[in-house]
């Protein structure tokens, strides 16, 4: 029997074999100083940290018969109290990993339209990830990560959705200048709308002073004029007939100075004559000195 020293890293797991049978109990190893007995023991490393494996491109068509090429990274790891699986459940386990994830691949890109496999990245490496974790579980590897690193459509695909995507850009520019020569009328729309209503507003406002001035402009006149008929009508009391048959007489000089041959004299110009042709009646009677005046007071 010879001994032998196994160093264990921290990153690693020793699967001891003891007369080729594997222990549950004893059989994983951890970090340190291990020592067998050869040739009754043997042991397998295990390395647990986590592994990049690329899958190579593979060719998968679609729900619409589209065929694409695609390549994939997947992430994973042997799980630390179950490393013993990688050694005892599977022979190779990369290659497993690798034909799984393929064949897994096909299956869901299958479901799937071209548009959804180039628009849905995210939603396929979910489903790559958790229908691989299920199968590499029984391995004893956890797949922690799948990441789809390009997807490469065939030729006349690659066209057609070349002139696709030129006509909704197209499209998209169209309904944008659509968009905003839209808002632009709605703006110089409400503009107009605005700037009518303050027209309005301004003539209204207009009228409603001129208004205003026209009825104090109208009280005003008719203030002055009752004003103005007041005091006429205040003189007009002092006045006795005497001063208005005088006032007659300075319109009847007036009137004499035209060249009009008829006159029309009102019926109350006679009876503001009365006095006057009483008086004149009086001064033919007296004379000029006033005798028979006096001869009448001596008789």
């Amino acid at each position: 029997m010879i001994p032998l020293i196994k160093i264990v890293r921290q990153y690693e797991r020793l699967a001891v074999f003891t007369l080729g049978k594997f222990s549950e109990r004893n059989g994983l190893k951890g970090p340190g100083i291990r020592i067998l007995v050869w040739p009754f023991q043997t042991s397998t490393r295990i390395d647990l940290r986590e592994e990049v494996i690329d899958i190579p491109r593979q060719t998968n068509i679609t729900s619409d018969n589209a065929p694409l090429d695609i390549d994939f990274l997947v992430f994973l790891r042997p799980m630390e109290h179950e490393a013993q699986k990688v050694v005892l459940e599977v022979i190779n386990y990369h290659q497993a990993v690798i034909g799984m994830a393929t064949t897994i691949l096909r299956a869901v890109v299958g479901e799937m339209t071209v548009d959804e496999v180039l628009s849905q990245r995210e939603r396929i490496n979910d489903a790559l990830r958790v229908k691989l974790d299920e199968i590499t579980g029984r391995w004893g590897i956890k797949v922690t990560q799948v990441e789809i690193k390009e997807i490469e459509p065939a030729a006349d695909i690659q066209s057609a959705m070349n002139r696709q995507m030129a006509a909704e850009r197209l499209r998209r520019a169209e309904v944008t200048e659509a968009e905003g020569k839209r808002q632009a009328s709605i703006t110089v729309a409400e503009g107009e709308k605005q700037a009518e209503i303050l027209r309005a507003e301004g003539q209204r406002q207009s009228e409603i002073l001129a208004a205003e001035g026209d009825q104090q402009a109208s009280v005003l006149r008719a203030e002055g004029f009752s004003l103005a008929l007041d005091r006429i009508y205040s003189v007009a009391q002092n006045v006795d007939t005497k001063t208005l048959s005088l006032q007659y007489f300075e319109t009847l000089k007036e009137m004499g100075k035209g060249d009009s041959t008829k006159f029309i004299f009102p019926m109350e110009f006679t009876k503001l004559l009365g006095p006057f042709a009483s008086a004149l009646s009086v001064l033919e009677d007296t004379g000029p000195s006033g005798d028979k005046a006096q001869v009448e007071e001596g008789n």
